[in-house]
């Protein structure tokens, strides 16, 4: 049994046990979060289709912590210009089990 879900404006494909990278939650861990954005719940050969949502799919994980993710290096460079900039991000996600899938 799998589900898809959105959250942080990204889809996310999620069965019973895995731990998942989300968007950075307003959730300290080890607290329960509930995801109500349902597209799709496949459950062995039943699949359940929203339009955009299911209106009573529901996805429950719990906060296992929150981190930063390896850094991404952006560099603008225009040869013979004398011109050179370098810049760099480090991405913030919690990370998330999922408990059970509801229908």
């Amino acid at each position: 049994m799998y589900a898809v879900f959105e959250s942080g404006g990204k889809q996310h494909r999620a069965a019973e046990g895995d731990v998942l990278s989300l968007e950075l939650l307003e959730a300290a861990p080890g607290d329960e979060v509930a995801f109500e954005n349902v597209m799709l719940i496949c459950k062995e050969e039943a699949v359940s289709v929203g339009t955009p949502f299911l209106p009573n799919g529901r996805v429950l994980a719990t906060v296992v912590r929150h981190e930063r993710q390896k850094k991404i290096r952006v560099v603008k460079f225009k040869r013979r210009k004398n011109y050179l900039r370098r810049a760099g991000h480090r991405q913030r996600v919690t990370l998330v089990k999922v408990t059970s899938i509801e229908n």
